[in-house]
């Protein structure tokens, strides 16, 4: 059991033992700089015993001129742990694909030093550089040191969130358009919408290059736009048959976990009926030399992932089966108009797009954004179709 001065943590000191990473530890070594952190950890060690969590939300609390960025966060039990009694979140807008160079790191860390508990998460689900804990008071003079050096709020709350993307062509040869462009270029156009919340509810939009979907956008973003193809697996036999000598069982390995059943091997012979594939990147993950995606690239758009919030956890449905990549960010603007518009009348409280879109059908939902229906937009279309045409429509 641990004293850490005068305070005892028996439950939160076992959070170091064991072989993986402890945030326990790191806020421990931050405590020798930050008073904030020492309290942190008597609270933390509060809750634990009590079963109960005391942090409670006090209001809106944020930087002028904005209505996000900055999450607000209070002790209930400010007496007792009178440095944590305001400990606020800021969330950092990153740059695309986590990219950075060690001074700006730097000065990243000094600033909130300087400000706050120094204690960061980089990054958090959202994508953001989160800073966690600050007081209400220090605020301004982070938000102000931080636009001096380049760096600007992320989203929250009922707002476009701040997005994120795969580090892309920077570093990797799968992806099929230039997915840090796109995010730069979408931050840019929509800075009114992620700083000044005006959405029933929160909207993600997430770029990856291939269907590796390396930033989780058909799990997580309102807005998915993954790297695809359109044209035909290239293919290099002489590569296959090499790795079928050193030992990879085309069949089982490949062939059998293709989800559309696409692939054949006669034992000497891969063959692809390009036509079922749906474009996983399975086969070309395990047979990195002898298959490569087409050349005909883009990306597919897909609408209405989620978390569980008040409805289950939901995947994207497709929206947009291929855009090329030279047409991939008009599409993107045009396609956020018109959902955000049909939205912004219709949607409920806290109710991201997709739960809209479960809640008003598929096919009315495609109607009001101006799109028609096609099989893409359905999981298994010879399985459960679930947009259905009359007689004298199909005539």
């Amino acid at each position: 059991m641990a004293d850490n001065g005068n305070r005892k943590t028996e439950l939160i000191d076992q959070l170091e033992s064991g072989p993986w990473p402890s945030f326990v530890k790191e806020i421990k070594k931050a405590k020798e700089t930050s008073p904030a952190c020492d309290d942190l950890l008597g609270q933390l060690e509060l809750s634990y015993n009590q079963k109960v969590g005391h942090w409670k939300h006090g209001g809106i609390v944020g930087v002028m001129g904005y209505g996000g960025g900055v999450i607000g966060r209070y002790s209930d039990v400010p007496e007792e742990f009178p440095a944590i009694a305001h400990f606020h979140t800021m969330r950092i807008n990153m740059p695309s694909g986590w990219f950075y160079t060690s001074k700006s790191l730097r000065t990243l860390c000094d600033i909130w030093e300087r400000h706050g508990s120094g204690l960061t998460n980089m990054h958090g689900s959202t994508g953001d550089i989160i800073f966690l804990g600050t007081k209400t008071a220090e605020l301004e003079p982070t938000f102000a040191e931080l636009t001096a050096a380049g760096f600007d709020l992320g989203g929250s709350g009922s707002c476009m969130r701040t997005p994120s993307a795969c580090v892309g062509q920077a570093r990797c040869e799968w992806a099929s358009y230039d997915t840090m462009k796109i995010c730069n270029e979408v931050t840019h156009e929509y800075q009114d919408e992620l700083h000044r919340p005006p959405f029933p509810y929160k909207f993600k939009v997430k770029c990856s290059g291939c269907a590796n979907d390396c930033v989780a956008a058909i799990a997580r973003a309102d807005l998915s736009i993954i790297g695809t193809w359109k044209d035909d697996i290239r293919q290099d036999d002489a590569a296959v048959a090499e790795y079928a000598a050193k030992g990879i069982d085309i069949q089982k390995d490949v062939c059998d976990l293709c989800p559309t059943k696409c692939m054949g091997w006669d034992g000497s012979k891969l063959t692809i009926n390009n036509r079922e594939c749906v474009h996983c990147m399975h086969c070309i993950n395990v047979m990195p030399k002898a298959l490569r995606p087409g050349k005909e690239k883009g990306a597919v758009f897909l609408l209405g992932a989620k978390a569980p919030i008040l409805q289950g956890a939901q995947l994207s449905s497709v929206m947009v089966p291929f855009v090329p990549a030279d047409e991939i960010l008009e599409t993107a603007k045009e396609l956020i108009s018109r959902v955000w518009d049909f939205w912004d009348e219709y949607g409920n409280n806290r109710e991201r797009v997709g739960e809209l879109i479960q809640r008003v059908g598929m096919a009315n939902f495609l109607d009001a954004i101006g799109l028609d229906p096609i099989p893409e937009m359905i999981s298994a279309p010879r399985d459960n179709p679930y947009i259905f045409f009359k007689e004298e429509e199909e005539e």
